[in-house]
């Protein structure tokens, strides 16, 4: 799953990133949680009905599907799973019209650990660093009082690598190659797409343990990436018993 995730990049670099411009000035957010504002970059074709290019847009991380009278008796869907997302009535209506990719720098999960509710955080990140695509979905939602929202969810899938031994599921990344196939939701729809739902390769990320300080969404600084430790690694051995540990 994904329930938290940092976006530590500049304006400029998500622009030259998702070869958008104009994208509103913000600061490094190092703990990103369900229901606060998010970016999502979307084609322009699919919010106006026309035009060329990518949108940057704020959207409320927490999906609510157009039908839903109010969203307080609706729970929160900050995740939804790629594997069956395209017949979900929450979801179905997004995948075919509003599928987006969110901007991260990398994202929290949580391994238990042997004691009763325990559980020891990681700071997930590419190892090649930089930007990575989640893949998103939007969802426009109006009040019967005339009030507004974008909001939207992450997709995700099985895990790989060194993901699959702190949690079984992990957010889907949207390759840069693949970026404008995903987006164009009036040339493919999701079955054109759902090769595209999966999990990265498994040397794509890397792991280090990190404060429990992350836990808490109002503790928002720089120091909740700092590594406690050393990085979780891979056995050497890919497809023998896939033993890991932190060493």
């Amino acid at each position: 799953m994904c329930g938290r995730f940092g976006l530590i990049a500049s304006p400029e670099e998500v622009e030259e990133a998702f070869d958008i411009t104009a994208v509103d000035p913000f600061p490094p957010r190092y703990n990103i949680a369900p229901s606060q504002p998010i970016l999502m970059i979307v084609s322009a074709s699919e919010l106006t009905g026309g035009g060329e290019g990518r949108n940057a847009l704020l959207v409320r991380w927490g999906l609510i599907p157009a039908w839903v009278k109010d969203p307080k008796d609706f729970s929160l869907l900050f995740n939804a799973r790629s594997e069956t997302a395209a017949e979900k009535p929450a979801f179905r209506g997004s995948m075919r019209h509003f599928r987006t990719l969110v901007p991260a720098s990398g994202f929290f999960e949580w391994r238990r650990t042997g004691e009763k509710g325990g559980a020891e955080p990681f700071w997930i990140r590419p190892r090649q660093g930089g930007l990575i695509a989640f893949a998103g979905l939007m969802s426009p939602w109006l009040g019967a009082d005339g009030t507004e929202i974008d909001t939207g969810t992450i997709l995700t899938t099985s895990s790989s690598g060194v993901i699959s031994h702190i949690h079984e599921r992990s957010p889907v990344v949207i390759l840069p190659e693949d970026y404008e196939r995903w987006l164009d939701c009036r040339g493919h729809e999701p079955r054109d797409v759902a090769d595209l739902l999966k999990a990265p390769p498994a040397d794509f990320f890397e792991a280090f343990p990190v404060a429990k300080a992350v836990s808490n969404a109002r503790n928002l600084g720089a120091d909740l990436i700092e590594p406690i430790g050393p990085a979780l690694e891979r056995a050497p051995d890919e497809n023998g018993p896939g033993q890991m540990d932190l060493f």
